[in-house]
């Protein structure tokens, strides 16, 4: 059974990303400038540190896709008020309509699955994405407010 969930998620995940990764190549983007727009666009004003924990990648590759996010006009930087070191990243309005952009496929594509399914089985698809998470990342989940929709039944 596992086997199977894996090829299964392997070809939704793929379908999943096509019509955002289409979109990102013609702004000479990839996926790891799509993960950052959608964090600062779920998050403004997240600083870089956190941004770093969420994504688990090295400062040098976030430096890179922050500098041609940033110089393309789709997120700006700012200091902190209490901490000048801080840096504390906000989508702009180019920012802002390029996640709605990206965005609106990937929930069309998931609000026509959790359509097909029975009303009840809903609630276990969040929490199947919740239980492939570990379990150190549970909290941040919550910070996040990715499973505030989630009954705890």
């Amino acid at each position: 059974m596992p086997i199977d969930i894996m090829g299964l998620f392997f070809f939704a995940y793929r379908d999943f990303v096509r019509d955002a990764d289409a979109l990102l190549e013609k702004q000479g983007f990839g996926r790891a400038h799509h993960r950052v727009i959608y964090f600062v666009n779920l998050r403004p004003g997240m600083t870089v540190a956190d941004l770093l924990d969420i994504l688990r990648i090295t400062k040098q590759s976030l430096a890179r896709v922050l500098r041609q996010l940033i110089d393309s006009g789709y997120v700006t930087q700012r200091h902190g008020e209490t901490d000048r070191r801080q840096r504390l990243l906000y989508p702009t309005e180019k920012g802002r309509e390029f996640f709605e952009t990206l965005s609106a496929s990937q929930a069309k594509r998931i609000e026509t699955a959790l359509a097909a399914l029975p009303d009840e089985t809903r609630q276990c698809v969040a929490r199947f994405f919740v239980e492939m998470t570990e379990q150190t990342d549970r909290t941040l989940l919550g910070q996040l407010r990715l499973t505030d929709r989630i009954s705890e039944d």
